[in-house]
């Protein structure tokens, strides 16, 4: 009879394998096939010869040695990515349960039970003490898969488990980035308290030569009181920026996980080794192997598994439990040649009438179109995180020429602003002017230098690098 049971649980295991969830189709991308032409772009075409950001590492990107240290540590310490790892083995186990649905559980029992009866509830001559002993081995309500129910179950958990591995590279490339643009804004910071505390200086020592004047008669109260103001700014800015800087050691330091020491800080931007040039590539399809599109595709596909799932639910469930052992009243005849014993239970349910199969098949269906439209949605932002970086990389060194240029006529007008003061041919308002001037364009320098260092670092992670 054994015999004829695993047969039969044979047999049912091969038929159970058909799957009513919809054939995935790849959907069609909602983005132009090349990337945005323009004046903005001239700058950034492809150069031939220059890897993608895919086929360069993070470790091969970044060059500045202290910067590939802090990321290296915040890769090892970074509580965000530690989440997202410890979500993967979440997902992995759970897909590993919906799996095991799909197999018999085997189980072994022994009981032993002791009981005294009535005089009144036996016959004449039975003992009024009855002990009983069993061993048994066998499945408890094994579903037969026979429409897919379980095994697009599995699908779902599956797809769900890798997009949430994807989703765990996609923190990565997040928190590299986010680390290299901390770097690079205490950089800038910390070059722009330098440039508050020259100023600060220089300005200090305008004041008080403007108040020698004074008070020999050779200057106005009026000049005295604006040279006094371009004091008072720069000390605020100074205040201002350090304030900055130790926000941005916060920042810097959360992010890694762990202080950063400050010998492993940048000095100036200046300080900072310029990160690799990268490929945008010609087609815009290298956007489909980003992490968070990938895990976006692999949510969609869990969708169809579950349509399946919902399906299926309209045909009859299968299950089987079956048990095979040994009873006895006495211990030593429980193997006995006599006291063997089996069970053979399949038991069948078909639905009749159950309204909520129904809307359950029918948000299965808008869940897909949801998801649908959350991975296209995906993909367009993928591509604007992409083109604006293009536009700023096409544009950016000519912004930072000028700059330099009108750094250089503001320096040049401040000098002979100040010249003209000292001759006595113009009042000090036009040394205030062109000083709040300089002053203003080089902060604005530093700026546009900031922007176009880390612009390469977002290229790089919009492009989908530093997930290796």
């Amino acid at each position: 009879m054994m015999r004829k049971t695993l047969l039969v649980m044979g047999v049912l295991v091969f038929l159970g394998g058909c799957s009513l969830a919809p054939k995935y189709q790849h959907p069609q991308a909602p983005i132009p096939d090349t990337w945005p032409q323009g004046e903005a772009y001239k700058n950034a075409q492809t150069i031939s010869g220059i890897p993608t950001a895919r086929e360069l590492s993070w470790q091969d990107f970044f060059t500045d040695q202290k910067l590939r240290k802090i990321i290296e540590t915040a890769l090892n310490n970074n509580r965000d990515l530690q989440i997202a790892a410890l979500n993967v083995e979440k997902a992995r186990a759970q897909y590993g349960i919906q799996r095991a649905e799909l197999l018999p559980a085997l189980d072994t029992s022994g009981a032993w039970s002791k009981q005294r009866r009535s005089d009144d509830l036996i016959d004449p001559g039975d003992p009024r003490t009855v002990e009983q002993y069993s061993v048994d081995l066998g499945i408890a309500s094994w579903e037969i898969d026979f429409f897919g129910r379980l095994r697009s179950l599995k699908d779902q958990a599956l797809e769900a488990y890798m997009a949430t591995e994807q989703a765990r590279r996609s923190t990565q490339i997040m928190l590299i980035s986010e680390v290299a643009r901390a770097y690079l804004t205490l950089a800038a910071d910390r070059e722009n308290l330098k440039l508050a505390r020259s100023t600060l200086e220089s300005q200090q020592t305008s004041y008080d030569l403007i108040l020698k004047s004074c008070q020999f008669g050779l200057s106005t109260e009026i000049d005295l009181r604006r040279a006094q103001t371009q004091v008072d700014a720069a000390q605020r800015d100074v205040h201002r920026y350090t304030q900055l800087e130790a926000q941005d050691q916060n920042a810097l330091n959360l992010l890694a996980g762990a202080p950063v020491p400050e010998e492993m800080l940048p000095a100036d931007l200046s300080s900072v080794a310029p990160a690799q040039e990268i490929s945008s590539g010609i087609s815009s399809e290298t956007l489909l192997n980003r992490p968070d599109i990938v895990a976006a595709e692999h949510r969609l596909k869990g969708a169809y598994a579950y349509i399946g799932a919902a399906r299926a639910a309209f045909f009859p469930r299968i299950s089987l439990t079956t048990s095979v052992g040994t009873a006895s009243d006495e211990l030593s005849g429980l193997f006995g040649s006599e006291a063997d014993t089996w069970n053979f239970a399949p038991q069948i349910v078909m639905p009749i009438f159950d309204a909520r199969i129904w809307a359950a098949l029918r948000i299965s269906k808008a869940d897909r179109k949801i998801v649908l439209k959350e991975y296209e949605k995906t993909i367009q932002a993928a591509f604007k995180e992409v083109a604006d970086a293009l536009a700023v990389r096409g544009t950016i060194d000519q912004q930072v020429a000028a700059q330099k240029a009108l750094v250089g006529a503001s320096s040049e007008t401040y000098r002979l602003s100040n010249k003209r003061y000292t001759l006595g041919i113009d009042d000090y308002l036009s040394v205030l002017d062109a000083h709040r001037s300089l002053y203003s364009q080089q902060q604005t320098l530093i700026s546009l230098q900031l922007t176009r260092v880390a612009n390469q670092v977002n290229l790089y992670a919009v492009l989908g690098g530093g997930d290796k």
